[in-house]
């Protein structure tokens, strides 16, 4: 092990050496090409970026969301402060789209915004471009939660478009998405909704006559999941009690009725604002985790970009995010041993979207797979559930987006399995790494996604210009409100659970 961990370290160190000695910082590298693509998606007129582009940056997709439209405005932000525009430039690139987004059409009571919009037009998507299917109009919690997140980055970021953007998140009412009346299978209540429709939906729907509005059946109930980002918006505005931080569940409960999930967790109950917290944890290779639900890093630590989790909550975030990490190195080098690393929803090689992860991690049996056969790992759950056949592995899928949200843990390691991605694979294009890669096959997803692309440009701006999103975001209110939470709980996991794999890898 120890010949193992110095042989990383040199190998890191080679690399990182050898970038160095060209002259190239690596990270800014990636910051400009990934930027090029951003721009290359965003309608001149309206400053609504597309949801995706050709790996060549020629034809960009008809429709755009909350969720990539904020990414575009914090993304503008980190390349001012990485010097890759001006901030001439960036104002009015940002002043743009947002003169654009106040005209939108909304939800007028919620202040929320509709999931798809035509970026050139900024129409509501009524009938689906790809396919001219009939859209209904959806209200998301997550999607509006990361486009109000945005706007409190502008806020804090650009002074002369503090009061446009105000303005607009001001109006944001997530209070509208949460019901106290929510159960979870821990007992626990008070959770967010997936969203609404301002009109009758086809399918589950639960109708709000008061409201005029039909919500989701759904309700998110784990904690390690990205809607989380909607909830503390909504308590540092007031709009939820901040108790429902606790509702949500750690792991689902450690009984048979609940055997169904990918193990058996194991914790304690704590209790937090008088709510009973089932503080479970899942085991996998060594190393101790709160789960997502899919196992992937989107989920995990998208929401970290914004809110400094692991600073605030020491013995909560600030050991599941590393462990986490550590975690998916382990499946990508050891376990699957694909020689790569990095698994998160993002583009099928083969076509279309898939949600990747490491079946392992997650609490869905069914789990995101990490390659493209869907290696199926089942661990059992005690006398509950026998255990599975071990796994086998196929063609396993790594999206770089997922080794950069990696960086503030596993910095060398996470530059070190960019370099072999770009090295070895024709997976870098005019706009930075393409989305996803197959690695056994070789087959490459040579399109650009503007989500992936603006958590790449958020990682790499915290890590390089000195946190930027999380020193715009926070305000001394939004701290006051939200910070206390974090700080009180104890996730199951060991402070000082031995993770090597963060320490640089060239295995």
């Amino acid at each position: 092990m120890v010949r193992r961990l110095l042989g990383s370290v040199l190998a890191s160190v080679l690399v990182l050496g050898s970038l160095a000695g060209a002259g190239t910082d690596p990270l800014r590298a990636y910051a400009r090409d990934t930027w090029r693509s951003l721009t290359a998606m965003t309608d001149p007129a309206t400053g609504l970026v597309a949801d995706n582009i050709s790996g060549d940056l020629s034809v960009a997709s008809a429709y755009t969301s909350p969720t990539n439209i904020g990414g575009s405005m914090w993304s503008a932000v980190v390349a001012r402060d990485l010097g890759l525009i001006t901030g001439r430039e960036a104002t009015a690139r940002v002043a743009r789209t947002l003169n654009t987004l106040s005209t939108l059409k909304h939800h007028e009571a919620s202040g929320m915004f509709y999931n798809w919009y035509d970026p050139r037009t900024g129409d509501v998507v009524t009938v689906w471009p790809e396919d001219g299917s009939t859209v209904t109009p959806f209200l998301s919690s997550v999607d509006n939660g990361w486009l109000a997140a945005a706007l409190r980055v502008v806020e804090g970021a650009m002074p002369a478009l503090r009061a446009k953007a105000a303005r607009i998140r001001s109006a944001m009412n997530f209070g509208y998405y949460y019901n106290p009346a929510a159960q979870t299978p821990a007992g626990t209540r008070g959770l967010i909704r997936g969203g609404f429709w301002d009109t009758p939906p086809p399918g589950c729907s639960v109708a709000d006559e008061a409201k005029g509005v039909w919500f989701t059946c759904n309700h998110y109930d784990i904690t390690v999941t990205e809607p989380r980002i909607a909830t503390y918006l909504g308590i540092a505005a007031g709009q939820i009690p901040p108790a429902a931080y606790y509702s949500t569940m750690r792991t689902l409960p450690d009984n048979c009725d609940y055997s169904w999930q990918e193990m058996q967790p194991h914790g304690f109950t704590a209790t937090h604002l008088g709510v009973p917290v089932y503080e479970g944890s899942y085991r996998y290779r060594g190393i101790t985790f709160v789960p997502s639900w899919g196992g992937d890093m989107f989920e995990a630590l998208m929401p970290d970009l914004f809110v400094p989790e692991a600073q605030w909550g020491p013995n909560s975030w600030g050991r599941n995010h590393p462990a986490t990490v550590a975690a998916q190195i382990e499946h990508g080098l050891d376990d699957a041993r694909y020689a790569y690393w990095g698994f998160s929803p993002a583009s099928n090689p083969f076509g279309g979207y898939s949600a990747w992860g490491v079946d392992a991690m997650g609490m869905d049996t069914d789990g995101y797979p990490s390659d493209v056969q869907g290696g199926k790992y089942d661990a059992g759950f005690g006398d509950c559930r026998p255990a599975g056949p071990p796994a086998v592995y196929g063609d396993g899928v790594v999206t770089p987006h997922a080794a950069f949200l990696a960086l503030p843990y596993a910095r060398h390691a996470a530059l070190r399995n960019l370099s072999r991605i770009k090295s070895n694979f024709d997976a870098y294009g005019p706009g930075g790494f393409y989305d996803a890669v197959a690695v056994r096959s070789k087959t490459v997803a040579k399109r650009y996604l503007s989500l992936d692309q603006s958590m790449i440009m958020g990682a790499i701006g915290n890590v390089a210009a000195h946190d930027v999103l999380k020193r715009a975001f926070v305000t001394p209110s939004f701290e006051r409100a939200v910070r206390p939470l974090l700080a009180a709980e104890t996730f199951n996991v060991p402070a000082r659970q031995p993770l090597p794999q963060l320490v640089g890898v060239g295995r």
